[in-house]
């Protein structure tokens, strides 16, 4: 019989985080409280100490949210994890917790347009800087854009909306050799489809916002910590974890919690406490129910956007599409390595015609609606270079693998058959 941490993800998904005892509640209960009450100052005292486990104060910490976190750390693996307000909030409290003022990142390029302006404008005047890199670069234009003061390597398992797939093991292994961690954003094809721990990835991160709560009604985001990074081992690297934190007494998150709790100890005491990016436990409780059926939902997901990046591949209106598991696409090789199984519902195809096609193409989609948002149950679309990607150039978006005339199109769980006749008419509107 298989162990609790050997179970298959299906039954993790639906398990893991809490387990009830005697007549308590079946379902993660909502703890909507911002507040817990003591018998005395000394109790409390003790947590802010962290030398006692416990909540004070919602900001920092809430039950409802830590059994859900641990259920998506179980998921990938982890030996730690967090929630946070947003897919934005964990990608920004992933990278700040171990880079500073002075720091240096290097990040793929293929990027989700947010986070590439987040890594790239909003870090740079908080003093980190920046060097991005193409996701097929060599090896020899990898190791090149470390520096001295680099502190860790970004990237996505499937780019937004480019669709590029991460060599994960290649760049865990290039920041490894300079001795950073990887932090892989893994929001599209999910645990289910990937799990980027088990390929050298340190720290991974979620929008889950997305496919993880699939229904597109609670905005959040999740950090988990692999625990496989030594952290001490490169002590003058990582001085926020090996070195004592004022701000706690002293405390050094390295020693004192080990390998594998220290980044998200750290993260929670002192990004969460200074910045209050929590998830609500409302919203928590929203993302746990679509959890419990994500190894259900994303193999429709997938069949969707693998039936539809074929019928557009032989479209004559269609000048390109990119779906990782289509034959010929470009990243085919990556994703039968990393995604074996399918790796999401999302499809970026361009129209003949330019910007003005691509307008009318989605104007005349009757399933699939103009949304600012993708990864849920219903099918959406979008034009990028207007919306997701607006501030960035020309230049930028070539980089970040977006064309002007690019429509991301977000298959949701509707009948194959009604999605490939909606996109087969308004095609015929083009």
């Amino acid at each position: 019989m298989a162990r609790p941490n050997e179970q298959q993800i299906g039954t993790r998904c639906v398990q893991a985080g809490y387990t009830p005892g005697n007549g308590e509640p079946r379902q993660i209960p909502i703890v909507q409280s911002t507040t817990f009450k003591y018998a005395t100052g000394e109790a409390m005292g003790a947590l802010f100490d962290l030398q006692e486990s416990g909540y004070f104060y919602t900001r920092l910490q809430n039950p409802t949210n830590d059994m859900v976190a641990a259920k998506i750390c179980a998921l990938e693996g982890g030996t730690a994890g967090m929630l946070t307000s947003s897919g934005q909030a964990a990608n920004f409290f992933s990278v700040f917790n171990i880079c500073e003022t002075g720091g240096h990142v290097v990040a793929c390029s293929a990027i989700y347009g947010g986070t590439f302006n987040l890594l790239s404008h909003t870090l740079a005047k908080m003093g980190i800087e920046l060097t991005f890199v193409a996701p097929d670069c060599t090896d020899e234009e990898l190791d090149a854009a470390f520096r001295p003061n680099t502190k860790c390597v970004f990237g996505e398992t499937i780019a937004n909306p480019a669709l590029a797939v991460l060599d994960i093991e290649r760049f865990a292994k290039a920041a490894h050799a300079h001795g950073v961690p990887l932090i892989v954003d893994n929001t599209f094809p999910t645990p289910v489809n990937c799990r980027p721990i088990e390929w050298g990835a340190d720290i991974v991160t979620h929008s889950t916002t997305k496919y993880m709560d699939g229904h597109g009604v609670a905005v959040g985001g999740a950090i988990v910590d692999s625990g496989n990074f030594d952290w001490m081992a490169h002590a003058d690297k990582f001085p926020g974890l090996t070195t004592p934190d004022e701000s706690y007494h002293g405390i050094v998150y390295a020693e004192q919690f080990g390998q594998g709790g220290a980044f998200i100890t750290k993260a929670t005491s002192q990004l969460m406490r200074d910045f209050g990016s929590i998830q609500s436990p409302q919203n928590a409780f929203y993302l746990n129910l679509g959890l419990e059926s994500l190894h259900v939902r994303m193999p429709q997901h997938c069949k969707n956007g693998q039936a539809l990046a074929e019928f557009l591949s032989n479209h004559p209106k269609v000048t390109s599409v990119s779906y990782p598991n289509l034959p010929g696409d470009k990243y085919y090789d990556l994703a039968q390595k990393y995604l074996p199984n399918g790796g999401c519902g999302v499809v970026s195809l361009c129209v003949d015609g330019g910007r003005a096609a691509a307008e009318r193409f989605m104007a005349a989609l009757r399933i699939a609606a103009i949304e600012t948002h993708v990864a849920d149950a219903r099918t959406c679309c979008l034009h990028p270079a207007s919306t997701t990607h607006r501030q960035m150039s020309d230049e930028e978006l070539v980089a970040a693998g977006v064309a002007p005339s690019m429509v991301r199109l977000s298959c949701g769980l509707e009948s194959t058959e009604d999605l490939l006749a909606d996109v087969a008419q308004a095609l015929d509107c083009v």
